[in-house]
Parts: C-alpha cells; structure tokens; sequence
C-alpha cells in the first residue's frame, strides 16, 4: 500500500466555555419566507455515504487571519463571505420569492436563524447559536499567537514533503491532555474517569459512563488541486461526514475556478470518544448541469485528536503535483453529564431521547389552508412523520421521535401541499428535499409557541423531549445465551449415556469428560434433504444420534432440519415415517405448484406478508414454492417453535447458517456469518444477538421499536437456500478464485496518507488515514454490471442505530471473524444499513462450520457431511485455509490428487499440535464398497448388484442441483447409500469419539 505523509503543527487551546448543552434563548426563530430554491448540490456520493449534504445557514462573521498552517496565502483564491440572515446552496445567497404563505412563530418579528449541527461558520465566530467564548471568537490565529507568545509553538506552514517539527504541549491547567480515544499512558489520562482498558476487549455486555465533547473541524486550504474541467481549473467544495456525531452532511462553500482554494470555514460537532468516530472528508468538483464529481475522500479517525488540543494537519495526497489539503482539529470538553453507554467491546448502544411533538387547535378566520406539516429529525429512528391537519379544530395526537440524547439534532418543521405526493411521504429518500421551514434544536426545549401556517391561520405548537431508558432487547454478548446453556446441560445427560453405551465404557462419564459432538452438513438442494435423511437414519441405527449435541446447515440440508423439528421427539422415533413423507413429495409432480389455484394462494401470502411490514421478494416467492413441493399445504410452524423439540434437551440443538452480504461488493470482499436457532438470530462477529421470533422486526440502537409477526418456516426456508442473490463478480471468482484482476481493477484506490509523529506514537486502535480515489469512469461501470444483485432477500437490521467501540479492532472476538474489506471503514460496516442483505453461503464456502467454531462451543468433533456438487474435498480444503487465516484452531487438510479421484467413505483429520482445535470426520457423498455390500460385512447377491449402482458424481447424475423430482427408486438408493457410508464407518466415528473423551481426560489432569 502507498504511503504518503502529512505534515503537522500543534497547538495548545484554552479549556471550552460556554459550549455546553444549554437551553438557548428563544429569540433567535426565523420566519423563512417560501422562496425560489437555487440549484441544489449534486454530490456523487461514494457507496456507504449519507448521500448529498444539505445545506443550512450561514452566520455573519469576518475571516479569521491566516492560521500557523498556510490559511490565506497572497493569490488564493477564496469564496465569498456568508451574507446576514443566511445563504442556501453552497454559500449562493438565495433569491427571494414572493411573498407567500409561511411558518413562523405567532406575534414575533422574523430573527436570524440558529445554525444546523455541524454547520459551517466562516472564522469560526459562533457554535450552536450561542456566542462563543472569546478564546473561540479570537479565531485560530489569535489562539496560536498566544500560543506561541508563551513559546509553545513550533513553526507552521512548511512546504509539503519537508516535514514538519511537532511537538504537543498539555492544555493550560491539566496535567495532561487526555485523548478523545481512551486510554494510553503515552496520551494522558482517559476522559472517562481515567478507568484503564485493556488492550481486548471482554467478550461479555458492559455499562460505561463516559462524557461527549466537542471537535472543531476547520477547512483551511487546499494547494496545487488537481484540474478536473477540461478548460477551466476546478470548481472546489469539501462535505463532511460524521455520522456518529450528526446524520447532517455539511460542506464549505464553492470555490469557482481556483488552483488553491481558501475556505478558513469551522464546523462542529458533539462526538462521544467511546465510539469509533471516522471524519470522511470528501472533496467535490460542481458541475453545472451534471452530477458533480468526486475527487476523492479522505478517511481520518478523530481519535487521533487530544481532548483539550488544536491539531492542523496537512494531507499530502499526490506527492508527484504535491497536492495537499490543510486542516485543522479542535477538541474540547463540554459540561454535559457522562451519557451511559452499554458495550460489548464492539458494539456501542447510546442513550435515547423520545421526543414529543404535539400540535394543538387550529385558529383560524376562514376556511383552512391545504397544507399539512412535515417533521423531520435527522439520525432518528422515525426519520420524518406528517402530521395531517385536516379541517377539525381538535387537537391531533402527539407524534414520536426516538433519538441520541447527547447528539446535537434538530427539529425540522415544512409545510406541504396536501396533493403533493413528494413531500408528503415519509420514506427518507423521497422527503429529504423538502425545504425546513422551522428549526428547533432539541437542546432548547421545551418548546411551546404559536405558529403561522397560513394566513389568519395558526396552531399551537409544543416541543418537548424525555428520556427513555429501556433494556436492550439486542443481546450484545459474545457468550452463548442463558437458555443454549441450559440445553447443553441437559443434553449432556444424553450425550454421557449415548457414549457409555456405544463406547463399552464400565463408568459414567463425568461432565468435563463429556466431549461436544457436531454434525455439520452442507448445501445442495434436494440431493443435502434426502442425503442427510440417509445420514441421520445411519446415526440411529449405531444408537449415536444421542451423542450429538448440534447439527449445523445450510441451503437444502436447512429443509431436513426445519421439517424434522416439527417433531419434539424425532430423534428418539424411527426415522422411517419422515423419510417416507420427504420420498412422497420427492416423487410427486411438481406441475400444480404452477397452477392458477397456486397462484392466487401464493399472490394471497405474499400481499399479507407486505401487509405485515416485510420487504418481500422473489426469495419470498421460493419460500412459497418450497412449500407447495416439499409439503402438504399451508404450514405455520415458525422457527421458535423448534424450541419444544429442546426443552429436556431430547434432541441435538439446530443452526441455521447463512451470509450478510453487501449489494455493492462480491462475496470475496463482504459477508459476514449470520446463525439463526430456535433461540436466537445473531451476528458472529459483532456478539449481537435478538431472540428468534423477533427476526425480521424494527430495532434502533438496540431496542426492538416496531414488532413484527414472526415469518412462517417456509419463508425462512427460501432465505436459507437464497441461491437468487449471486452478482457476476460472485460467478467471477466461484469459477477462478485465484484470478482477482478485474474484480481489483474495479474497485476504489485507497491508499495510506498517515504521517509520522515522532513525538506521539499512533496507538494501535487508532485507524490509519486513508486517501480513497473513485474508480475511473469506464470501470465504474463495469463495477456496477459486475456487482448488480437482480434479487436480494432483505430484512430489517437489528444493529441498526448502534455505533462501534473505539477499540473495536482490539476485541479477539472480534477480528477472528473480520475478512472483508470494510474492517477499517466502519461508517461503511452493517450497523449502518437500514436492512441487511441475506444469501446462500454456497456461493463463497459451501459449509455451515463457522458456529461451531465459536470459541464459546467449545466443540471436539465435527461429522462432516458433504453433499456438494463438483469437488467433494474442496469445501473442506477452502473451510481449513479460512480458518487458518482467521487465526482460528483447525486440523490442516492434506490429501494428494491420486486419493482425491479415489475417495474414501470417511477419513479423519485432526491436529495434535493444537488441542483446541475439533476432530473432523469427513463423510464425502461417493458410492464406494455400497456397490457390493448392501449391509456392512454383507455382500450383494448378482441379482442385487443393479441396487448398488448410484451415481452421485457424473454428469448424469440425477440427483444434480436442479433435479427437485426423483423416482422412488432414486430416491431409496440415496438414503440407503448415505446410511450405509455412516454404518460402515461406525469404527472411525467411535475412534474419533473414544480419542475425544482420552483428550478431554488428559486436559484435565
């Protein structure tokens, strides 16, 4: 990876006053007028972005005078001072309209407006409506000439790639200036009470309290920019997004036509250190009547700020034209109480505020206005809501809005035709450009006033906020949950009797010595159904279905499971009367799925579903299919009703595995584990956790908001088996995965602009600053087709609204499951996505190992069942080089080519260097002795040698992927094939089991 420097100078700053959350004045409401809009900005966003900034209004104020770090060189060019009473539209002063209806707080003479959070304000003169304090007032320049009036100061400015002394110096009266990161004994003291962290996080759920602060983000300069007009120099503006501090994307304004534009514009936001804050920094060329473009973005983590310190940095992004973007960091502490924090070292939930908006009688002299209100607050859960007023004069019920009780929100408040459809509507990216008419800050409330909507028209407008403290219902552990626990002790009970037995062994086994037993089976449609049927009968027959505790599946083997479970006692029954139901539907017609009976009773299922607040799609629709074929009739069993099948612990514990993936991004560069059990639905590598039947409903920052009906098993068959949502470059790389070159030529560059500071060495959580340039034009198209999903299976995301530790990084839990790559850009990571996006794991492993790798299992022996199509070693191969790159213990697979095209029934692999890691007893689907021995030990007469012939591997084959009808007689020969191999192979299950136990023993001594 390139690596480039930044220079950097450091001052010291005064501590804040006077920034803190207080209730402003009411003085400072605007009356906005309706007026006609300039041209809004047209930023292309990059994907994973807030979309284009918004722009709110400006203060009067005058240039601070050149900063220490090069602000206003002679020639620069600069755009033009923020005009009274606010401009719109990148620092364009707004025309103004006639003179129309308007909103505006009864009996009070129209005011200057408060600042948007994050709100750019020339010299830096004013935070959040209130006057700043005069070190604040003073502008940067003035701060560093005390500054180095005192000596404190090392010299500023100095060209790109010549370097740059620096030296920090703690804040008057500290001391130490203590970091916005954590804790560090080269950095100062934590801001959180100086409680020490380690360097990993504990995997279990934690309440912190740690204060915000405040970080002044000031775009001073660019030099040397890169020309991207044809006949003219750029026309330059920078957006800023942090969206942990503020959903608002704000930018500077545009500077036309200049080498080296000059902003000197301050922003602000209120950010909590305890969480990963990333600064995306994004500079744009506007275009006039096209998209405007991007440059490129720089990517820096806040945490590398001191608490009480002015930082200017100087990003070299192209050393060869020495283009470079300055800019300079403020933090300071701001005197709001420490906000309560629930972490699990990777996963950070904030507090909530509900905020209560009611809208009272309607006065008014003639007949009412067809107009309604919109409100909106950024970041909430709600997003917007409209409020109808209709032509009653009774009060309307309040609304809602769940929000970051610390953030620095705003409510925005517009008036709407009635007719319009655009601005009336609720979604989020449909109402965003409906133009605020009133803005309150949630900090000032409460909030109650007379509002104009129309002429000789107004209502009663009252604001107020609360707080809502409510338990989490998102489990942010990455221990097994109480009620898996449970089970486990009782299944042991079975586990111990099922192993004396079959082991011959005189005493009981005692409870350390009880190894943990998995089957593990993979996808393969109805070939993995009726194989695992096999598999599992061969099982009972050797009475070791009892000795298992989990059975894991993906895709096809997912049906066995979810039909087996509607049975609370089914391993202890003969398995011959649900194989005969599976060979029933497997040898019937499937021509009346299609039928216009079938039809109508599908289009029936998929309106209710809508109905009850799904996304649905053609993964729905399979899920439909899959149950006009595979069973008789409408079936409501659901997912947590499995749970009676484990209440005394009778039968093995089910998991259902599959993917989150990235509509944007292939399979090699995103997807993220995923289990779902009777018990619970839940992120492997963030140790997030909901119960079962809630899956699918609305959460934000951890607490369920909207429940939803729990969706019917044939709904979660379609998405376990989601084999729809495959993009070109998924087929790209299943075909080749060694030939990365067009998929790599496709993506965004990124490369590494950190510097080096000799005098305060980076901590390890802090994350390096990347330059990240688009992909050119013609290969951004291509991406595009290449990573186009036609179908994707969406559902709601519980994570949505959490935020990650700051030492997310840190936690082992954590990173041994972190293989994509958007580890290091976690604005971009799941916990900002509205819905997650779910898939088949065939299209990257065709394995369901990874829950029972989880530490927390604790699992000795894995029964590996393959029912892939193609290479039958290769899953296995692929899962023990994903593991060994994942830093996580599994037995090395070696096996040479002669004995590949001649395989075994079973073969055992384990490593016994590293006792951690599980026994694997691989079961490959090939048809070896079964073609003379119908039994083990008992050969074939002639005339039954026609039974021993089945092809499992050819081409021929019928039991290929997109064969969902078998005869009956193919149909018996694979489950007598599969149970065979298992009954066969009873001397390798049992010396792995026997080995196990030896081991445990050992391990206790």
């Amino acid at each position: 990876m390139e690596k480039l420097g930044f220079a950097v100078s450091v001052t010291a700053s005064q501590q804040c006053r006077g920034s803190g959350r207080g209730r402003r004045e009411p003085a400072g409401w605007a009356r906005l007028e309706p007026r006609e809009e300039p041209r809004p900005a047209r930023p292309g966003p990059a994907r994973g972005t807030h979309g284009p900034p918004r722009r709110g209004q400006r203060l009067k104020g005058k240039r601070s005078g050149r900063s220490s770090c090069g602000g206003g060189a002679p020639g620069a060019c600069a755009g033009s001072t923020a005009r009274p009473g606010g401009t719109r539209g990148g620092g364009r002063e707004a025309r103004p309209a006639p003179q129309q209806s308007c909103l505006r707080r009864g009996g009070r003479p129209p005011l200057p407006s408060h600042p948007i959070p994050g709100q750019g304000v020339p010299g830096g003169a004013v935070t959040r409506g209130r006057p700043a304090p005069e070190w604040l007032r003073a502008g940067p320049a003035a701060r560093r000439g005390e500054a180095a009036a005192e000596g404190l100061l090392c010299p500023g400015g100095s060209p790109p790639g010549q370097g740059t002394s620096v030296r920090r110096v703690p804040p008057r009266g500290r001391g130490g200036g203590g970091s916005l990161a954590g804790t560090d004994g080269s950095r100062g003291p934590a801001p959180c009470g100086g409680r020490d962290r380690g360097s990993e996080a504990e995997p279990g759920k934690k309440s912190e309290e740690c204060p915000c602060c405040s970080l002044a983000v000031k775009i001073i300069r660019m030099r040397n920019l890169r020309k991207a007009d044809l006949f003219s120099q750029t026309d330059c503006y920078v957006s800023l997004a942090l969206p942990t501090a503020s959903a608002e994307t704000v930018r500077t304004k545009t500077v036309k036509n200049c080498r080296d534009p000059v902003w000197n514009e301050t922003f602000f936001f209120r950010i909590q250190s305890q969480v990963k804050n990333i600064l995306e920094l994004k500079v744009y060329d506007e275009n006039a009547v096209t998209k405007d473009d991007l440059l490129f973005t720089v990517v820096f983590d806040v945490a590398k700020i001191q608490l009480g310190e002015t930082v200017c940095l100087t990003f070299q992004l192209d050393p060869k034209t020495q283009e470079t973007l300055e800019v300079e960091f403020a933090s300071e502490s701001i005197p709001v109480p420490p906000e309560k924090l629930v972490t699990n070292g990777v996963l950070v939930s904030r507090e909530i505020s509900c905020l209560e908006v009611l809208v009272g009688k309607r006065q008014m002299k003639k007949e009412p206005s067809e107009k309604d209100l919109l409100f909106s607050v950024k970041g909430s859960y709600e997003e917007s809501q409209t409020l109808f007023l209709g032509s009653s004069r009774q009060p309307v019920g309040p609304l809602d809005f769940h929000y970051i009780k610390y953030s620095l929100s705003e409510l925005h408040v517009a008036l709407v035709e009635k007719k319009s459809l655009f601005c009336s509507c609720t979604s989020g990216e449909e109402k965003k450009d409906c133009p605020a008419s009133l803005t309150i800050p949630l900090d000032s409330l409460p909030f109650k006033e007379k509002v104009t909507v129309a002429e000789d028209e107004t209502v009663n407008l009252q604001v107020k906020s609360n707080d809502w403290s409510r338990n989490l219902d998102v489990r942010l552990e990455f221990d097994l949950c109480m009620q898996e626990k449970i089970f486990l002790q009782k299944r042991r009970k079975f586990v111990a009797s099922a192993l004396k037995k079959a082991l011959h062994l005189e005493q009981d086994l005692q409870d350390h010595e009880v190894p943990v037993v998995a089957v593990m089976t993979t996808g393969g449609g109805t070939r993995a159904l009726t194989s695992l049927l096999g598999n599992l009968l061969g099982l009972q027959k050797l009475d070791l279905l009892d000795a298992i505790s989990y059975i894991t599946g993906s895709s096809g083997s997912t049906w066995t499971l979810s039909h087996l479970y509607q049975n609370a006692d089914w391993s202890h029954k003969d398995l011959s009367r649900p194989i005969g139901e599976v060979r029933r539907h497997m040898t019937k017609c499937k021509l009346s799925c299609f039928s216009l009976e079938s039809l109508k009773y599908y289009h029936k299922e998929l309106k209710l579903r809508k109905q009850e607040g799904y996304q649905i799609s053609s993964v729905d629709f399979w899920g439909l299919l899959l149950e006009k074929a595979l069973s008789d009739g409408k079936n409501n069993h659901r997912l947590s009703d499995e749970r009676q099948a484990l209440s005394q612990g009778q039968n093995p514990l089910p998991i259902y595995m599959i993917l989150n993936i990235k509509e944007d991004y292939s399979l090699s560069e995103f997807k993220e584990w995923v289990e779902f059990t009777p018990y619970e639905v839940g992120f492997l590598k963030y140790g997030a956790f909901i119960r079962a039947e809630d899956f699918g409903s609305k959460f934000f920052m951890g607490r369920l908001m909207k429940k939803l009906p729990e969706s019917r098993i044939c709904f979660m068959k379609g998405l376990w088996s989601n084999v729809f949502s495959y993009n070109l470059l998924d087929a790209w790389h299943s075909s080749d995965p060694t030939e990365r070159c067009l998929p790599r030529c496709t993506q965004h560059r990124t490369v590494d602009v950190e510097g080096d500071e000799p005098s305060s060495p980076a901590r390890s959580h802090e994350l390096e600053t990347y330059l990240v340039t688009p992909e050119c034009g013609i290969m951004g198209i291509i991406r595009q087709v290449l990573t186009e999903r036609v179908m994707v299976s969406k559902f709601y995301n519980f994570l949505k609204g959490f935020q990650m530790h700051n030492e997310y990084l840190q936690s082992k839990s954590f990173c041994i499951w972190k293989d994509t790559v958007l580890e290091n850009f976690p604005n971009q990571l799941t916990e900002t996505a509205e819905f997650m996006c779910l898939a088949d794991t065939a299209g990257y492993i065709d394995i369901s190992y990874p829950p029972l790798m989880r530490p927390e299992r604790k699992v000795d022996v894995v029964l590996h069942l393959n029912y892939s199509s193609g290479s039958q070693t290769l899953p296995l191969e692929e899962a023990s080089k994903y593991f060994l790159k994942q830093g996580i213990p599994f037995p090395k697979i070696h096996l040479s080519e002669e004995e590949k095209k001649n395989l075994k029934e079973c073969y055992i692999f384990e490593d016994t260097e590293t006792p951690e890691a599980p026994t694997v007893v691989f079961f490959p689907l090939v048809n070896d002795t079964f073609r003379k021995y119908k039994e083990p030990g008992v050969e074939r007469s002639p005339a039954e040698m026609v039974q021993g012939n089945v092809d499992v591997s050819s081409i021929f084959s019928p039991y290929c992927l997109n064969s969902f009808t078998y005869t009956e007689e193919e149909f018996d020969k694979l489950v007598e094939l599969t149970s065979y191999n298992i009954q066969n192979n009873k001397h390798l299950i049992l010396q792995a089991l026997n080995s196990a136990i030896e081991q445990k023993r050992q391990h206790r001594k």
